[in-house]
């Protein structure tokens, strides 16, 4: 670990890294995460049952949505060019899985914009069925969102 931290200044104050002198280079990252579910939910977003509407389709649009405002939410995130957004998702034993692939042409990476898509295809989720998951405390006794990561990371720098 450097003992250098490149979001804080000399005085300790917190700072955007300045990427301005690095090369423009075409990058992806992909993240998955997932949420797991009751069978009857489950089977239900697969049946399009569920009282608020298409599920998948909502959650999608979220994770697109979110992808295109992170540099909003995360305060030392660049705002970034987004060439391409791919949103997918799987079900599957007691989960579905998402899965968001973001590509940019640019100075810095979009990890944090796949994951940022990722976590809100699946709170979308969450919100979209929550009333079937809600037990008769009111808690969510199933449900969880879990195992984020980013699985894939890659970047071709572009000649000049």
């Amino acid at each position: 670990m450097t003992e250098e931290f490149t979001h804080v200044d000399a005085e300790g104050d917190a700072q955007m890294v300045d990427v301005g002198g690095k090369a423009d280079s075409r990058r992806r990252a992909v993240a998955r995460g997932e949420i797991r579910l009751s069978a009857a939910t489950l089977d239900a977003v697969a049946d399009d049952d569920i009282g608020k509407g298409d599920v998948l389709t909502t959650a999608r649009i979220g994770a697109v949505q979110a992808v295109k405002h992170t540099w909003e939410a995360i305060p030392m995130c660049h705002q970034i060019p987004i060439t391409n957004v791919d949103v997918d998702f799987e079900l599957g034993g007691d989960a579905i899985e998402c899965t968001v692939a973001v590509e940019t042409v640019g100075k810095t990476g979009c990890e944090m914009e796949a994951l940022e898509g990722v976590t809100t295809g699946l709170n979308v989720v969450w919100d979209m069925v929550k009333a079937s998951e809600k037990d008769d405390d009111g808690g969510y006794p199933t449900a969880a969102i879990e195992d984020v990561r980013v699985v894939e990371k890659s970047k071709t720098v572009l000649d000049s």
